[in-house]
């Protein structure tokens, strides 16, 4: 299969190694992966923040850059949430008709990279092997909106040499939120403080999710604390090979 690789402004600008990782798991099972350079942002953080007429220009550049690709995989629930959840009514804001018809022909296409690799692939064991005592954090957008359940976890459990410990309250979120975390600083670092002491809580060496972006908040966390407890994309562990390196 020819997968197109869209990898989010976030990770491109801080994280790119997820990016990286992602290939490397996708190659290996034996498909093809196209980046195509003119991708930007899904608009999230426009529509998100109120500049929902400044969403459109960016939702219809996406549309263009990919309305011929056989499948898109997205490493982040956030921005595949944007999409599923907020396209079709910012191209019927915009009164686009044609602008929505392209969005609901290209959305069945687009998946977020662990729910591929389930739900479209039938794929839980992608050969990896991480020698490590790891906790997952479900992200909301993960939980809420996209609804991968346990996808991340059968994942997680197939790789080799991976103790998987489940953290408390696996429900409560990070506390980021994206501009949340900065409009209401207070709360999001009591959330914050809570999530943190849960997943201290597992003894776990390894915080992972399925976005980057609570993996941020977390870690800057963990880090002033100095925990000396990574966190990494699943991506990541999901690359790691008994012959490779490791996130």
């Amino acid at each position: 299969m020819r997968v197109s690789l869209f990898i989010t402004c976030y990770n491109d600008a801080l994280f790119p190694q997820t990016g990286k990782a992602v290939v490397n798991v996708l190659e290996r099972l034996g498909h093809e992966i196209e980046f195509r350079p003119e991708q930007t942002c899904c608009g999230q953080m426009h529509w998100n923040t109120g500049y929902l007429r400044e969403a459109v220009p960016i939702i219809r550049h996406f549309v263009k850059v990919y309305q011929d690709a056989e499948t898109v995989v997205i490493p982040s629930s956030s921005c595949v949430s944007m999409m599923r959840d907020h396209y079709v009514k910012a191209a019927e804001m915009d009164g686009d008709a044609k602008l929505v018809a392209d969005v609901e022909a290209l959305l069945p296409r687009v998946y977020e990279f662990s729910e591929f690799l389930v739900r479209k692939l039938g794929v839980e064991d992608v050969g990896a092997t991480y020698p490590h005592k790891v906790t997952y954090h479900a992200s909301c957008h993960s939980m809420r909106s996209l609804h991968l359940g346990d996808i991340p976890i059968r994942l997680l459990k197939q790789v080799r040499g991976l103790d998987l410990q489940p953290v408390q309250n696996a429900q409560e979120c990070c506390g980021f939120g994206g501009t949340f975390s900065i409009k209401n600083a207070d709360v999001s670092s009591a959330m914050l403080a809570d999530k943190v002491r849960m997943v201290l809580n597992t003894g776990a060496e390894v915080c992972t999710a399925v976005d980057n972006s609570c993996l941020m908040h977390l870690y800057g966390s963990l880090h002033r604390q100095r925990t000396f407890v990574r966190t990494a994309h699943i991506a990541e562990i999901l690359a790691a090979t008994a012959e490779g390196a490791e996130a």
